[in-house]
């Protein structure tokens, strides 16, 4: 038995499918630990980014950019919408906003906050049951974005009216807004 067990080991073969199965565990345990460290550096990266972005600032003030931003999300930052990011544009001259590099100092303007459709003041919310006749033309979604200032509320005026058919209105037709 110890014979043929040596004669196995000797072969060429053997001693190949033996180097290459101990480069294959060590590659195998190379990408495991790649792995698990960067998924610790993107977490304190994370943490990072939580941390600036509890500082608040008043406006106009300077910002440093990090990795993976874009003018969108400092907009959102700064102004809790994204729709600034051309406020913050004009301020930096920038030809290319899509092109922003990483610790590139930008100035962040003193500008109002631009909300988008949807996001209306309570002024537009109506406080009782109105009624609205449909002209030529009219959709749930047109009245609900002309009345609430939010497209979406098309369902509670079909819900409001028992429409069948919420595609199907007729001029005249007399519609209770919630």
């Amino acid at each position: 038995m110890w014979k043929s067990l040596k004669l196995r080991i000797n072969s060429i073969d053997s001693f190949i499918s033996m180097i290459l199965g101990l480069a294959v565990v060590l590659v195998i345990g190379m990408l495991v630990f790649n792995y698990v460290n960067s998924r610790k550096q993107t977490a304190s990266q994370k943490t990072a980014v939580e941390k600036q972005e509890e500082t608040t600032a008043s406006l106009p003030t300077n910002h440093v950019t990090l990795a993976g931003e874009t003018l969108w999300s400092i907009s959102e930052k700064y102004y809790k919408t994204g729709y600034n990011w051309p406020d913050i544009q004009k301020a930096n001259a920038l030809v290319n906003p899509d092109y922003i590099e990483v610790d590139q100092a930008l100035i962040i303007p003193d500008v109002t906050p631009i909300m988008p459709q949807g996001q209306t003041s309570s002024a537009m919310t109506h406080l009782g049951n109105v009624q609205y006749t449909a002209k030529v033309g009219d959709t749930l979604w047109d009245i609900a974005g002309t009345q609430y200032g939010d497209n979406y509320r098309w369902t509670a005026i079909a819900e409001t009216n028992n429409l069948a058919n919420p595609d199907l209105i007729h001029a005249g037709n007399v519609l209770t807004l919630p």
